[in-house]
C-alpha cells in the first residue's frame, strides 16, 4: 500500500475569477487503483492519513487528520481553535485524479471548488 500525497488548490469561484493556486489542501490518504478513497486502507493507517490547509495568510494554516463517519469524509484539526471539521462534498464518491474539482466546506463557509494539481506517493 503506497499513501498518496493529493495537492488541492483553490479553483475558480464565485468572486475568485482566477482561483488562486496560493490557496489550497495536502492531502496524504491511500487511494484505490481507480482513484477513490480507500477506506479499508485508511482504517490501517488513519494517524498517517493528515491534512493541511496552506495559504497566504499564516493564521490560516492548519494541520489534522483526514477522518471518516459514516459515509462522509472530513478534515479533523489539531487545533481546537480551527472550529468545526471541514467536510468535503462526497469525497468517498470522487475520483481522485490530476485536473478533477473537489469541493470542501470550510468552517461552515460556503462551499469552494478545488483542483486536484498533483497527486504522488509519499
Amino acid at each position: 500500500m503506497t499513501l498518496k500525497r493529493i495537492t488541492l488548490q483553490l479553483a475558480r469561484n464565485p468572486g475568485i475569477t482566477e482561483g488562486d493556486a496560493r490557496i489550497g489542501y495536502f492531502i496524504v490518504a491511500p487511494l484505490t487503483g481507480d482513484g477513490h478513497l480507500d477506506v479499508d486502507t485508511w482504517r490501517e493507517h488513519k494517524k498517517e492519513c493528515r491534512v493541511t490547509r496552506f495559504h497566504p495568510d499564516p493564521d490560516e494554516h492548519a494541520t489534522g487528520l483526514l477522518t471518516h463517519r459514516g459515509n462522509q469524509w472530513k478534515f479533523h484539526y489539531d487545533d481546537e481553535d480551527e472550529g468545526d471539521d471541514e467536510a468535503g462534498y462526497r469525497l468517498g464518491d470522487h475520483v481522485f485524479k490530476e485536473g478533477e474539482y473537489i469541493t470542501v466546506a470550510s468552517h461552515g463557509e460556503t462551499p469552494l471548488t478545488y483542483r486536484i494539481t498533483d497527486i504522488s506517493d509519499v
